[in-house]
């Protein structure tokens, strides 16, 4: 690609000359506050400034952003780096959004825009993993064979087929755990030029693409890796957007913690054992199986100590894991000219055994005493039946990591439907480490009236919540509701028992069908409800953000409790104790803020077009009888407030016939 010289002129055309293009092109028309946030992010990027936008759904935010990103990348011959949460929004932006904007736009511009998608490398096929797949893995246990051989087969043969190798193309998709025989981290890969899949390597290729693009749409997750690591894994860049940006404090969590299980020492000794281990493989699966037995007699939950046994164990697989390691990265001669595949399996497993061995000790310095920066992390045992035990470590808090890694580096802009807790961007700037006296802030509102087109109900007559699941009196409550509705009903339960009792109750009782999370797939699921106008819908978290159904198949959202997060979330909970230790307030620092911010999107399912009508019914009364309520409902869409079932029953039937 002909990229602009450092010596050309800035490009004549405004922000909102091309804004106005786009909209004219794209077949649409000027929406509220979209005119406002452009200007604000082309401002932010010229004052190098970073900037909080909350837009509401219908503003047409992804345009507000991607023409001041456009316009800035050829402007200043540098990239922009788009960051989403979700899949969905990736697609939408890849598939139909900058495509339609580079046609839209080339006739104003320098030249045609360019853009590229960027994932991590364990989102693509490893074309070494691929090869070096024996027919007969023995590596796999036994009584996964049947399950897992016809999952790798199918990927075998789809390597052959793709032309990008990334994972979400393949439909139908595979098991976490196959994707995983055929796909490396970051970490665990070895480097194209060391490995004989280089050249091929679907990663190396995407990497390419993105390097000479206007603007490079990518994930939160890499965006992490990115600033966590020393080597730069995305192009070069001195701007970032990052829209879902309420999910980001999450995702960055996610990257930068770390579990071990006794399976995946197992697994990797196995693969040592292959490689010529010279016994020491032997020695993990011992040690391995030493760490089970304690686990097991543990109880699930935070480490707030470590005892001798539990030290003693950690400390004999950490020095297994290095020996081990130590001896898998010393090839014999001649072995990278003469058995190139060997040799990077050796390599690739070297680095994934590197990685198990710095989470042993970053778990280990949680609990030394003489470096207490350490104790920056959280350490805590899961069990599951299926999974089996598992030991993790995550950092207390990210906003140092964001402030220091990216926010320094970089002029960001940060947009969301959902960004304001408690009337202000306030708690979303604190955990993001948003350095103070370095940003701005727009709500850019929504084309919606919550207060003409949504009612929020608190039912205050019902008993508060309990740890039974639900009261007879909140079943009848849901029931009533519906009817009322004639179905069209998205029931966000904050529990999955909650959701199947709920689901089980409302069978025996309503005439309409009830759908519940984990019948099909999600998207199967939202379709169906999309499609079918008297359809219910009932679900857990996954569901509380990212469904879009306009019109008349969804008139009523119904919470059945404020979602605060667990007590034995042994992560949320530290990071509230944390709070508490330095004078804050803990529990509205962490707790009301996370269900705030559940409580928020929850609310924001149900007006999804300027058309649409309806009831967002919360069966919890705490939202009214608790100086806290003040604070969730601050944070939800400005709905007109009710606590009269025969209201709000009245009004959905009105609904019904309209």
């Amino acid at each position: 690609m002909n990229r602009m010289s450092s010596e050309t002129e800035p490009l004549n055309a405004s922000t909102e000359q091309l804004l106005t293009a786009a909209v004219e092109a794209l077949g649409g028309s000027r929406r509220a506050g979209q005119e406002a946030m452009a200007t604000a992010v082309t401002r932010a990027f010229e004052n190098k400034r970073h900037l909080a936008v909350q837009a509401g759904t219908g503003t047409g935010k992804s345009l507000a952003y991607l023409v001041p990103a456009l316009r800035h990348a050829q402007n200043t011959d540098s990239t922009v780096i788009v960051s989403t949460a979700t899949i969905a929004l990736q697609r939408q932006l890849v598939n139909r959004d900058l495509p339609r904007l580079a046609d839209a736009l080339e006739p104003l511009l320098e030249r045609r825009p360019t853009f590229a998608i960027m994932k991590g490398r364990s989102n693509y096929l490893c074309m070494h993993k691929i090869s070096a797949q024996p027919e007969e893995d023995a590596l796999i246990d036994q009584g996964d064979l049947s399950w897992l051989g016809s999952h790798i087969s199918r990927l075998n043969d789809w390597a052959n087929d793709t032309d990008t190798g990334d994972r979400d193309d393949l439909d139908p998709g595979v098991p976490d755990l196959a994707w995983k025989q055929v796909s490396v981290t970051s970490r665990e890969c070895i480097g194209a030029t060391r490995c004989p899949h280089g050249e091929e390597c679907f990663a190396e290729v995407a990497r390419a693409r993105a390097k000479e693009a206007d603007v490079v749409v990518t994930n939160h997750a890499l965006l992490a890796i990115d600033a966590l690591s020393e080597a730069s894994v995305l192009p070069d860049h001195e701007v970032v957007v990052i829209d879902e940006a309420h999910e980001l404090d999450g995702r960055i969590t996610a990257v930068a913690s770390s579990e071990i299980t006794v399976a995946s020492l197992t697994l990797a000794a196995r693969r040592a054992g292959k490689l010529g281990a010279e016994g020491r493989e032997e020695r993990l699966v011992e040690v391995a199986g030493d760490l089970e037995i304690l686990l097991r007699a543990m109880e699930p939950g935070r480490w707030r100590t470590m005892d001798e046994g539990s030290t003693g164990s950690l400390v004999a697989l950490r020095d297994s894991l290095w020996s081990l390691r130590s001896t898998i990265a010393t090839a014999p001669e001649g072995e990278a000219a003469n058995d190139p595949e060997r040799n990077a399996e050796r390599l690739n497993l070297a680095n994934h055994l590197q990685e198990i061995h710095d989470s042993v000790v970053r778990i280990l310095g949680v609990f030394d005493e003489d470096d207490p920066s350490q104790q920056r992390d959280v350490v805590w045992l899961s069990q599951d039946h299926r999974r089996g035990d598992a030991l993790h470590v995550a950092p207390l808090s990210v906003a140092g990591l964001l402030h220091e890694r990216l926010f320094t580096d970089n002029t960001v802009v940060l947009a969301s439907a959902t960004l304001t807790i408690g009337g202000n961007f306030n708690a979303m700037a604190a955990s993001w480490g948003l350095p103070k006296g370095t940003w701005d802030s727009l709500d850019a509102g929504t084309p919606f009236n919550p207060a003409k087109a949504g009612i929020l109900y608190t039912a205050r007559h019902l008993p508060g919540p309990g740890r039974d699941g639900l009261t007879t009196e909140t079943l009848d409550e849901i029931h009533e509701l519906i009817m009322a509705a004639g179905g069209r009903t998205l029931g966000l339960f904050s529990s999955r028992r909650a959701a199947e009792q709920a689901t089980e109750a409302m069978r025996l009782r309503l005439p309409f069908d009830v759908l519940c999370q984990g019948d099909d797939s999600t998207g199967a699921l939202v379709k169906r409800f999309t499609d079918s106008e008297n359809t219910c819908l009932f679900g857990t978290l996954s569901l509380w953000q990212g469904v879009d159904v306009p019109g008349r198949s969804l008139s009523l959202v119904l919470i059945d409790r404020i979602p605060f997060p667990r007590p034995d979330d042994p992560l949320l909970q530290a990071r509230k104790e944390a709070a508490d230790a330095e004078g804050r307030n803990g529990f509205m620092e962490v707790a009301a803020t996370h269900a705030a911010l559940l409580m928020a999107q929850g609310a924001g399912r149900l007006l999804r077009s300027v058309t649409d009508r309806g009831v967002v019914a919360v069966l919890d009364n705490r939202l009214v009888t608790k100086r806290y309520g003040g604070f969730l409902r601050s944070s939800m869409p400005r709905f007109w407030d009710t606590t009269d079932p025969a209201v709000v029953r009245a009004a959905l039937k009105r609904l019904v016939g309209s």
